[in-house]
C-alpha cells in the first residue's frame, strides 16, 4: 500500500510511538477497538501514515487491508499530512456552476499537487469539499479559517502570495 501521494517523509517521534502503543494496548481488547485506535492515532500524528497503520495492524492482528478499508471509507481520516495552510475548494452545486472546478484546477496547477496532497515543503495542502454553506459567495475557497468568495481563476495567484512569505 505504498502511499505515492505523500512527498513529505514520515517523521514520527519515540514519544508519539510510545503514546500510540499505550492507546493500542488500552483499547485492543474492547469490542469495536479499531475506530478509537485510528482516531487517537490521527490525533497523535495529525494524519495516518503507512508506518502507523502497519504498527496498528501488527499490534492488533487486524489485516492491513481491513485497516486501509476503514481509513479510506471514513472521510474523517487522512492518509496524507496537512500543510501549514489547508486550502479547501467548495465543489458543491452553486460553487461548481459558478466556476469552482476551474479554480480547483488552477490551484492544482499552481501548487503542483493533486487534491488530497501536500506540497513537498509542507506549506500547502489541497482538498475539495462538497459545500461550506456560503453559496451566496460562490465560488468559495477557504485557507485555514480565511474565506474567499466570488472568486475567479485569476484571483488564485494573489491569494497564494498572501501565504507564501
Amino acid at each position: 500500500m505504498a502511499n505515492k501521494k505523500c512527498a513529505i517523509p514520515f517523521t514520527g517521534t519515540p514519544e508519539q510511538e510510545e503514546e500510540l502503543m499505550r492507546v493500542i494496548h488500552e483499547h485492543k481488547e474492547e469490542k469495536g477497538f479499531l475506530m478509537p485506535i485510528l482516531q487517537k492515532a490521527q490525533e497523535i500524528y495529525g494524519y495516518l501514515p503507512e508506518e502507523v497503520l502497519e504498527k496498528i495492524a501488527t499490534e492488533t492482528g487486524v489485516p492491513m487491508a481491513e485497516i486501509y478499508g476503514v481509513v479510506t471509507f471514513y472521510s474523517q481520516f487522512a492518509l496524507n499530512p496537512k500543510g501549514k495552510y489547508k486550502i479547501s475548494v467548495c465543489l458543491g452545486t452553486a460553487c461548481y456552476v459558478k466556476g469552482s472546478g476551474a479554480v480547483y484546477n488552477r490551484l492544482q496547477q499552481k501548487l503542483g499537487i493533486q487534491g488530497g496532497e501536500c506540497t513537498p515543503d509542507g506549506k500547502f495542502s489541497l482538498e475539495a469539499c462538497r459545500c461550506i454553506g456560503a453559496c451566496g459567495l460562490a465560488p468559495v475557497i477557504t485557507v485555514n479559517d480565511d474565506v474567499y468568495g466570488r472568486l475567479e481563476v485569476d484571483d488564485i495567484d494573489d491569494i497564494l502570495a498572501k501565504y507564501a512569505e
